[in-house]
């Protein structure tokens, strides 16, 4: 399995038969020329997560990419022209890549904001992609795209979901917030579970896992 970094939360995940591409959002870039994908997949609707701008166009590039999202990302993807289909727990995807659903909502920013839906991607039983949520999925994860810094987190709820899901490989992204993200990488490292090894991933770059 091959995964790129295009900044924050957007990941291309690739096994020899799927070229997936997940959140690819306003905080992202990198990702907008890209062809070839077999499908796009949205966690949740905020716009570091999909951006409704650029979208579009990588769409044109890709016509055969099936769009996947959840509940209210697909109302925002319809009322700027983009078909989605909706996904929620549960569900199981084969877009070259089997893909299992997990998760419903987004993790609490402030109590005074709404609760947004949000789902996770376990791509082929291994790589992780959780969106903005700390519920861990019942299966074993093997890779976990490591949520480092949000207004809606603490560094020791990240660190405590790193200890729930006790992957082999913890992969940060969503740290395009911090001016320092290596002091966060730090602490993972030296507060995870003693078997995981963390793999920091510089923008455009890919590792084979």
């Amino acid at each position: 399995m091959r995964l790129t970094k295009y900044e924050h939360s957007c990941v291309l995940v690739e096994d020899g038969h799927g070229r997936v591409l997940v959140d690819p959002g306003n905080f992202s870039s990198g990702f907008e020329d890209l062809t070839g994908l077999t499908a796009v997949l949205i966690t949740h609707q905020h716009p570091d997560h999909v951006d409704l701008d650029r979208l579009p166009a990588l769409l044109e590039k890709n016509p055969d990419a099936q769009v996947h999202a959840d509940t209210g990302t697909v109302e925002a993807l319809a009322g700027a022209g983009i078909d989605a289909r909706t996904v929620q727990a549960g569900d199981h995807l084969d877009v070259g890549i089997g893909v299992d659903v997990h998760g419903e909502q987004h993790a609490v920013i402030h109590p005074d904001l709404p609760v947004v839906p949000n789902v996770g991607y376990l791509f082929g039983g291994r790589f992780f992609h959780p969106g903005d949520s700390f519920s861990p999925p019942e299966p074993d994860v093997e890779i976990l795209g490591m949520p480092t810094a949000a207004p809606w987190q603490k560094l020791s709820e990240a660190i405590d979901y790193l200890r729930a899901v006790r992957p082999a490989v913890a992969v940060p992204i969503h740290q395009a917030i911090l001016a320092k993200p290596e002091m966060y990488y730090g602490h993972f490292q030296r507060l995870g579970p003693d078997h995981t090894e963390l793999r920091a991933v510089d923008p455009g770059d890919t590792i084979e896992l």
